[in-house]
C-alpha cells in the first residue's frame, strides 16, 4: 500500500519534503508574538511550503511549522501519494470489520492487513535519540503566542500521553495519546486543555478518584504518522500508540521516561514530563480557535513539569489554529476521505460525503446518496448523527442525490432551490450533543440540528408529478467543445 518509505521521525519527514523542493527556510527574524502566524497563513493559504523559521526573538531553537499545510504533505505522512487516500481509507475500514478469507488465494492477497497488525506493537528502546539531552525549563522552548488576545504562549502541536489509573507503564494498549491545547505558565507549569469526552480527561478522572497524581508526557516534534494517529477520531478501543506503526508501516519506537512511569515516543524531538496533582486547576486562555473566535476563560488541571528530555540540536514543531484554512482543516478534508469507507460500510447508499473545511471541519456535511425508496434522505441523516461521536457535533447534514458534485456549491444551491420545500423536507432536533465551543447554541454542550433533504422526491413524499430535468444529448456537448477548440480567438 505504501508508496513512500516510513518516516520514523520528524527529520526523516524534513528531510523528503526537502529532497521533494517543498520546505522553505526563513532566515529572516520573525516575532513569535503573532508574526510567525500571519507567515504561516499566508504559505498554507497560497500552498506553500514547510517552513523553518531559523531566526525568531525566542529561545535559540528552529521552529518547523505549516507541515501538513496542503493535502500532499498530509498523504506523504500516510506514507502515501495523494491518489492513494481513498484505497488507503478502504483498507482500514477492511481492518476494522475484515471479512472471512475465500481459500488460500484470498488469504495471500490479505497480507498487507496482517502485516499491518503485526507492526502495532510497540518496540521498546534501551537507548531513546529522545533522551540524549536535558533542557532546564518550559522557557527553553521557542512557544508562540498565535493571536493577539491569546492569554500567554501556548503549545499547539502536543501529543499528550496518559494512561488510566489501575493500568501500567508497559501497558501501553491502555494509553490515550490526544492533541491538547497546552498554556504554558511558568518554566515548570503548563496547563492541559481537555474536553469531559476525550481520553485524556476520561484517564484524568481516574486518577483523581483514587487521589493520586497522574503521570503525564507530551511529546513534541514527534513522526508524522504519531501526529495523524494522535489526531484521527479512532474508536476508544484502538490504541493510538499502536495504530501509528500501522499507519508508518513500522512499529512504533518508545522508552521508560526518565522520572515518570510511562513510555514515551524516542524519536520524538522533546518530551515533557510530569505529574497532574488532584484538584490542581488554573485558568485557561483565552485564545483563538478553530471556529475563528476566542475561547472563554476556563479551568483546567494544571500539569507540573518533572523533567524535560530533548535530542542533540532539537527542533520545535508548531501551528496555528484559526478560521479555516488553517491547518487542522487541511488534515481533516484527508481524514474525511479516509472516513468515507467506513461510513459506507454501515451506510450502503451513501456515495460521498463532504465536510467543507470553511464549517469548520465538521459542523456541516453535505452528502450524496443513491436515492431508492421514500424517507431514505431522513434514514440517512439520522445514522450519520448516530453512527460516530464526531457526528454528533455535526449541525447541518444536507442529503443530495447521486447525479450532483457534493463540492460544488453551485450544485448544492440549486438543489436545496429546486428539491427541497421547507415546510416539508427540513428536520429539527433540539437539546442534542454539541461542542460548547459553538457559541450559536443556547446552551453549553447542547444544541439543536436541522436535516435537509434536498433529493428528489419520490412516492408519498410528494403529491404532484416531479419536474424533467432538462440535459443536452452528450454527443451534442462533445461537439460543441470540438468546434470551439478550433475557434482562434
Amino acid at each position: 500500500m505504501r508508496r513512500l518509505p516510513p518516516f520514523p521521525d520528524l527529520r526523516a519527514f524534513l528531510d523528503h519534503t526537502t529532497a521533494q523542493g517543498d520546505l522553505a527556510r526563513i532566515a529572516e527574524p520573525v516575532s513569535l508574538r503573532h508574526e510567525m502566524t500571519a507567515v504561516q497563513l499566508a504559505a498554507l493559504r497560497r500552498g506553500g511550503p514547510v517552513l523553518r523559521f531559523d531566526a525568531h526573538d525566542g529561545p535559540a531553537m528552529p521552529v518547523i511549522a505549516n507541515l501538513f499545510g496542503t493535502r500532499t504533505r498530509v498523504a506523504a505522512g500516510l506514507g502515501l501519494l495523494p491518489a492513494q487516500i481513498a484505497d488507503f481509507g478502504a483498507f482500514l475500514a477492511s481492518l476494522r470489520s475484515p471479512a472471512p478469507p475465500e481459500g488460500l488465494r484470498d488469504a495471500w492477497s490479505r497480507w498487507p492487513m496482517l502485516r499491518a497488525a503485526l507492526t502495532a506493537r510497540p518496540k521498546v528502546l534501551r537507548r531513546a535519540p529522545v533522551q540524549r539531552g536535558d533542557l532546564p525549563g518550559l522557557d527553553a522552548l521557542p512557544v508562540q503566542t498565535p493571536w493577539p488576545e491569546d492569554g500567554g504562549p501556548l503549545i499547539t502541536w502536543p501529543v499528550v500521553l496518559t494512561r488510566p489509573h489501575g493500568s501500567g507503564a508497559g501497558d501501553t494498549a491502555r494509553y490515550n495519546l490526544g492533541v491538547y491545547r497546552a498554556q504554558v505558565l511558568g518554566p515548570d507549569r503548563l496547563i492541559l486543555r481537555w474536553l469531559a469526552h476525550r481520553g485524556g480527561a476520561a484517564h484524568h478522572r481516574t486518577w483523581a478518584r483514587a487521589g493520586q497524581p497522574m503521570p503525564v508526557a507530551i511529546a513534541l516534534g514527534a513522526d508524522p504518522a504519531l501526529l495523524l494517529a494522535a489526531a484521527l477520531p479512532l474508536p476508544e478501543t484502538v490504541s493510538e500508540l499502536g495504530f501509528s506503526g500501522v499507519l508508518r508501516g513500522q512499529a512504533t519506537e518508545i522508552a521508560g521516561a526518565r522520572s515518570i512511569p510511562l513510555m514515551v515516543p524516542a524519536r520524538a524531538e522533546i518530551v515533557i514530563e510530569g505529574l497532574i496533582h488532584p484538584g490542581e486547576t488554573a485558568p485557561e486562555g483565552p485564545f483563538g480557535d478553530h471556529t475563528g473566535y476566542y475561547n472563554a476563560v476556563e479551568p483546567f488541571p494544571v500539569m507540573r513539569v518533572t523533567a524535560i528530555t530533548c535530542r542533540e540540536d532539537p527542533l520545535y514543531l508548531t501551528t496555528v489554529t484559526g478560521r479555516p484554512p488553517d491547518e487542522p482543516s487541511v488534515i481533516g478534508e484527508v481524514f474525511n476521505e479516509l472516513a468515507l469507507p467506513v461510513i459506507r460500510a454501515q451506510i450502503p447508499e451513501v456515495l460521498d460525503l463532504w465536510l467543507p473545511p470553511a464549517a469548520c471541519s465538521y459542523r456541516m456535511a453535505v452528502v450524496r446518496i443513491d436515492k431508492r425508496y421514500p424517507g431514505q434522505a431522513r434514514r440517512v441523516m439520522m445514522a450519520l448523527w448516530g453512527m460516530l461521536p464526531q457526528f454528533s457535533y455535526t449541525k447541518m447534514i444536507v442529503v443530495v442525490d447521486g447525479d450532483l458534485e457534493i463540492r460544488d456549491w453551485d450544485d448544492i444551491a440549486w438543489a436545496m432551490a429546486t428539491r427541497m420545500d421547507p415546510a416539508r423536507d427540513v428536520m429539527l432536533i433540539d437539546r442534542t450533543p454539541m461542542d460548547y465551543l459553538d457559541f450559536a447554541s443556547p446552551t453549553e454542550g447542547l444544541a439543536g440540528k436541522i436535516g435537509i433533504d434536498a433529493t428528489t422526491k419520490i412516492g408519498p413524499e410528494t403529491t404532484r408529478e416531479w419536474g424533467r430535468e432538462m440535459r443536452l444529448d452528450p454527443a451534442h456537448e462533445a461537439r460543441a467543445e470540438a468546434l470551439l477548440a478550433t475557434i482562434q480567438t
